[in-house]
C-alpha cells in the first residue's frame, strides 16, 4: 500500500469515483522533457491533447512551454482556452470537417497534418475563400510496425492513417500547384505505448531513406514530425514515474539524419500525463464466490475503459488498508461482463468503504469516459484542489 502520495483523509470526503492528478509529478515530467530537448537543437514537443484534456492539466502543460497536437476542432478550442499559442498548434486527423478546418485557418495555427489528397483539396478551397495560405505537413504512412497492441498501431499500410509512401512525391507536387497551401514538412506516427527504441530506430531509417529520395528530386523539407508513441511503466508507477526521455530523444538525435536548419517535432501524450493520474474509487461490496473473491467498486468501464477495450493493465492499490494481502477480482457496477479492472489481484484485505487507486490512469482515462448506464462523468481534481 502506498499512502504517502495521496491525501486520503480529503479523498474520503469526496464523491467517488474521481480522477486525481499529481501536478508535482506532472511538472517533474515536463522539466525532464524540457531538459532533454534543450540538449538537441531544433527539437520541439507538442502535447497530444487526446491523452487528457482536463483544463487544469492543460494549463500546467501550457506553462511548461509545450505546443499542442490536436485531432479535433474541440481540442483546438480547448488548448486556445488554456493559453497555448496558435503558432504552436498542429492539427491532425483523417476526417477533418469544414468547420474544424475553418477554425484552424481563422486562428492561424502552425500547420495541418494532411492525410489525403481530397483533404488537401478541401483545405486549399477553404483557405482560398478566406484569402489565406494554410501550412501543411503530409502524414506519410511509413509501413513500420510497432511492438504494441494492434489497436494502437498506426504506421502499417493496412491502417487508415496517412498517405502511402509511393504517393508521397505526387502529393507534394500536387500541393505545389495549389495557391492557398504551403508544403512545410512530413509527419509520421507509428503507434502508442512503445518501449522498444528499436521501433523508433526503424522509423528513423525509413525517414532517412525518404528524405534521400526527395532530395534526388530537389525537394527539401523544412519540418520533420515523428509523432509520439513513447510508453510508460504501467507495472511500476511508484518506482518508474517518469519515462526514459533521454533514451527516446537520443535515439532520434543519433539515428535521424536531419538536414541543416531542419526542425524536428514530437507529439507526446501518454508519456506526459499517464503516471500523474489515478482513478480513485470506493469498494461497495466484498463478495465471496464459489472460487474467488470480488472487490466490487463504484468505478466502472464508463470511467476507465482501457482494461475492457485493450485488456490494458493498471496497477491497483488499496490505499485504505494495512492488513495482509488477499486475492480479488476487482470489478465495476456496469451491466457488462467486460467491466473488470483486474483478475486475481493481490490487495491489502478489502472492506466496504475502502479506497482503491487505479494507477497510471492520467492518459486515455478521464478523456474517454462515457455516460453509459446513465452514469455521471467522473470529475478530475489536481493536487492543488486539496
Amino acid at each position: 500500500m502506498i499512502k504517502g502520495i495521496f491525501p486520503i483523509e480529503r479523498f474520503q470526503q469526496i464523491q467517488t469515483p474521481f480522477y486525481y492528478y499529481d501536478t508535482d509529478l506532472l511538472r517533474e515530467t515536463l522539466r525532464a522533457i524540457n531538459e532533454e530537448t534543450r540538449k538537441h537543437e531544433g527539437f520541439s514537443v507538442h502535447y497530444a491533447v487526446k491523452a487528457n484534456a482536463n483544463p487544469k492539466v492543460l494549463n500546467v502543460i501550457c506553462q511548461a512551454g509545450l505546443g499542442a497536437d490536436c485531432v479535433s476542432g474541440g481540442e483546438i478550442e480547448a488548448v486556445l482556452k488554456a493559453g497555448f499559442p496558435a503558432n504552436k498548434i498542429v492539427y491532425a486527423g483523417v476526417g477533418k470537417s469544414d468547420w474544424e478546418i475553418n477554425l484552424g485557418l481563422d486562428k492561424d495555427i502552425f500547420c495541418f497534418n494532411v492525410e489525403s489528397i481530397p483533404e488537401l483539396e478541401v483545405i486549399n478551397e477553404l483557405a482560398e475563400k478566406k484569402g489565406k495560405t494554410a501550412s501543411v505537413c503530409f502524414r506519410i504512412n511509413p509501413n513500420v510496425g510497432a511492438h504494441t497492441h494492434a489497436n494502437i498501431t498506426t504506421g502499417l499500410a493496412e491502417n487508415k492513417f496517412g498517405i502511402a509512401m509511393n504517393d508521397m512525391e505526387d502529393v507534394i507536387l500536387e500541393a505545389s500547384h495549389m495557391k492557398n497551401v504551403k508544403f512545410i514538412g512530413l509527419h509520421f506516427h507509428i503507434g502508442s505505448q512503445i518501449l522498444d527504441m528499436g521501433d523508433f530506430e526503424a522509423l528513423c531509417n525509413r525517414i532517412n531513406n525518404l528524405q534521400d529520395q526527395l532530395e534526388r528530386h530537389h525537394i527539401t523539407v523544412e519540418n520533420i514530425n515523428v509523432g509520439g508513441g513513447l510508453g510508460i511503466s504501467y507495472g511500476h508507477p511508484n518506482h518508474l514515474p517518469i519515462p526514459d526521455f533521454k533514451a527516446y530523444f537520443d535515439t532520434y538525435a543519433k539515428k535521424l539524419h536531419l538536414r541543416q536548419g531542419q526542425k524536428l517535432h514530437f507529439e507526446l501524450g501518454r508519456a506526459v500525463v499517464a503516471q500523474c493520474g489515478s482513478l480513485i474509487t470506493k469498494i461497495l461490496y466484498v463478495k465471496t464466490g464459489a472460487f474467488k473473491k470480488f472487490a466490487i467498486v463504484d468505478a466502472g468501464m464508463t470511467d476507465l475503459i482501457r482494461p475492457a477495450l485493450y485488456n490494458a493493465y493498471h496497477r491497483i492499490e488499496n490505499i485504505s488498508s494495512d492488513e495482509p494481502e488477499e486475492t480479488y477480482d476487482v470489478v465495476g457496477p456496469i451491466c457488462e461482463s467486460s467491466d473488470v479492472f483486474g483478475k486475481a489481484i493481490d490487495l491489502n484485505r478489502c472492506h466496504r468503504g475502502d479506497l482503491i487507486a487505479l494507477r497510471s490512469a492520467g492518459a486515455y482515462g478521464e478523456i474517454m469516459a462515457s455516460q453509459y448506464n446513465c452514469r455521471k462523468l467522473p470529475i478530475g481534481y489536481i493536487k492543488e484542489d486539496f
